[in-house]
């Protein structure tokens, strides 16, 4: 594991990309340790990571974000986890795993601690990476499923959310979220800059916003870029950079990700 990962980050120019390319790792190995255990036939994969692991997404990402979308009685998080600490002691990772299951989304941080220091990363021994898993038990439905074969350090075969409801989970994370997270406005960037990408899936963006609390008429298909066009009016652009930017594969992105060319891509039909 150690020569592995040694050789993956070797020719990384910072030790942010370092860090990136350990936890991209370990991500895709808690994946498999998922797989093993069950959890691709009630879960869907999605998000961020999603993204990147299928779409090959040009920044990184940290959470491993799943929906309970099939066979809620075959749903067993403790054994997940506890297929993942088996399979990571066996590695000899020092592992620990936080869980909490008081909420309709449940969540779980897998805790890596020293990997940087062994690596030559970090000076210090006692250094954690940790990776967040969440879990909606309570999805808005609607959400189309597909399944794909990934093959990056290890092979996985995964069910997630299609192109089309991908999307509409990041419009609701835009339309909804609370605080400013650039990471959402970068994705959104990604998807209208794909030409082939499927267009929202609407229904379960309408469900999503009603779950939240959403106040406003309900979102079209001939609507919902004027919404998402507000939304980038109210934006503090310095923040948005301040968010993404240790996440993009190359800073040179930067140049070209702005209001102005999303506004853009938005405007074209």
């Amino acid at each position: 594991m150690i020569p592995y990962l040694k050789a993956q980050i070797a020719e990384a120019l910072t030790p942010e990309i370092q860090r990136a390319i350990v936890r991209e790792y370990l991500q895709m190995r808690i994946l498999q340790s998922l797989q093993g255990a069950g959890a691709m036939i009630p879960l869907a994969f999605h998000g961020g990571t999603a993204l990147r692991i299928l779409h090959q997404l040009p920044r990184y990402s940290e959470d491993l974000d799943f929906a309970l979308e099939r066979l809620p009685e075959q749903y067993d998080f403790r054994r997940y986890l506890a297929t993942i600490q088996r399979d990571m002691t066996a590695e000899t990772y020092d592992v620990e795993i936080k869980l909490n299951e008081h909420n309709v989304v449940h969540n779980a941080f897998i805790r890596f601690r020293g990997l940087f220091h062994q690596l030559g990363i970090s000076p210090h021994k006692s250094e954690i990476l940790a990776i967040k898993l969440e879990i909606d038990t309570n999805p808005p439905s609607n959400a189309g499923l597909d399944t794909t074969l990934i093959q990056h350090h290890v092979a996985v075969h995964l069910q997630h959310h299609d192109q089309a409801s991908l999307l509409a989970g990041k419009l609701h994370a835009i339309l909804q979220r609370e605080y400013v997270k650039g990471r959402d406005w970068y994705d959104l960037y990604w998807y209208l800059s794909q030409p082939q990408w499927a267009p929202p899936n609407i229904n379960m963006l309408n469900n999503a916003l009603v779950q939240s609390g959403w106040k406003k008429d309900g979102v079209t298909a001939n609507n919902w870029r004027g919404y998402v066009l507000g939304r980038l009016e109210q934006l503090d652009w310095g923040q948005v950079v301040d968010d993404v930017q240790r996440f993009l594969m190359k800073q040179e992105e930067l140049a070209v990700f702005n209001q102005d060319i999303i506004r853009n891509l938005l405007a074209i039909e």
